[in-house]
């Protein structure tokens, strides 16, 4: 199946009393039993819920998996991951990834015994070397948030089963249309759906996708037990999403195309961090493994200070000066002080990520008017 047909299609099937093309939002937090213990497949909304279930069914199919998993957040999927380990297990990250999952490894899961490892994981040799007995997750952003750095799934993932540890995949960035980490040999892909996936800033929410029933079961326990869920409504929202993805992203593609290259040459913009230019470091792989290059990029201008991107980031009008990512409107966002705030300024700038760094997302508006909005404000 097409990737079109495939998001439109997906997880969808006309509800069997209407014949509603869409699936109903089922608002209802428990279910009539028959009797005790003999139900229609659903006791408790918690556990499961049929709009849920649509959209759980949704998210595999696009992920080419087996099976899906929907969390109240992005980060309430990654906390239910981490949840598989124990006192003691190793986890290898990526050293530039994005501030919310570093204050829930570091402030969150170090104090229960759990062991964080931070390499730049582009040469895949440092997650080799950092592979030891205790060495249970590989977790990998990739493009990773803000520096769009690419790392090389396959070869990780041989890593990560030689191991015996799990490879867990955050596709946030790149969303379903441009990579598909299980086709890969990640065990586990993560999104925070909140973003492409529903596509129109308007749902805060987050997924798994793997293909082993086991691990399913395990996690499925997680979302049980703890009790991260969405609710219908949300569930809907992102369903609706899922169906115009490949028309979004398609746009997002073109208008990053055009936003990159206009500035890289400008005369105020010093680095431009952007997968999709041909002499990006891991630029090879990336046209392997993923599609398209996507909207999303950073900059730096060449007066590379807090204060000469906080003018930038003041001055636009199309562009809005918000947290998040991947809705169909243009967002622009200062790092150091918002989305990666979490991370010590030391740790930030031993890995790249400077005060004056800028990172935008590209919406789906006119690529000119976008253009010109950034030209006024960078000057």
């Amino acid at each position: 199946m097409k990737l079109a047909t495939k998001f439109i299609h997906a997880g969808a099937a006309p509800d069997p009393s209407t014949g509603a093309i869409m699936t109903p939002i089922y608002q209802t937090s428990t279910y009539v039993q028959e009797a005790p213990g003999k139900n229609k497949g659903y006791e408790y909304a918690r556990s499961q819920n049929p709009t849920r279930k649509a959209l759980e069914d949704a998210l595999a199919i696009i992920e080419n998996g087996k099976f899906g998993l929907a969390f109240s957040s992005g980060v309430a999927a990654t906390d239910s991951v981490i949840k598989l380990l124990n006192p003691g297990d190793e986890v290898i990250a990526a050293n530039d990834m994005y501030g919310g999952s570093y204050r829930l490894f570091s402030k969150v899961w170090e104090r229960y015994g759990i062991k964080f490892v931070y390499v730049d994981t582009c040469n895949t040799e440092n997650v080799k070397t950092a592979i030891t007995a205790n060495t249970k997750l590989i977790w990998l952003e990739t493009p990773s948030n803000p520096l769009m750095n690419i790392t090389d799934i396959s070869s990780v993932a041989a890593i990560a089963k030689k191991a015996g540890a799990l490879l867990c995949v955050d596709n946030t960035f790149a969303s379903p249309y441009l990579q598909n980490p299980l086709d890969l040999g990640a065990d586990i892909v993560m999104h925070s759906s909140t973003k492409y996936l529903g596509g129109h800033s308007d749902v805060i929410q987050g997924a798994l996708m793997m293909n082993d029933a086991t691990l399913r079961e395990k996690l499925y326990f997680i979302q049980k037990s703890c009790g991260a869920v969405p609710g219908p409504m949300d569930c809907f929202l992102v369903l609706r999403g899922i169906k115009t993805l490949h028309v979004r992203m398609k746009q997002h593609c073109e208008n990053g195309h055009v936003i990159a290259h206009f500035l890289r040459k400008h005369p105020s913009v010093d680095k431009v961090y952007w997968c999709g230019f041909a002499d990006h470091p891991n630029y090879d792989i990336a046209k392997i493994q993923m599609r398209a290059f996507g909207g999303m990029m950073s900059f730096t201008l060449k007066d590379d200070s807090a204060a000469a991107a906080m003018k930038v980031l003041s001055s636009t009008q199309l562009f809005s000066l918000a947290e998040s990512l991947g809705g169909v409107e243009s967002l622009i966002n200062h790092p150091a002080s918002m989305t990666h705030a979490s991370i010590p300024r030391e740790e930030r700038i031993k890995n790249g990520l400077s005060d004056g760094l800028i990172r935008l997302s590209i919406g789906i508006e006119d690529a000119d008017d976008l253009v010109e909005d950034l030209k006024q404000a960078i000057g």
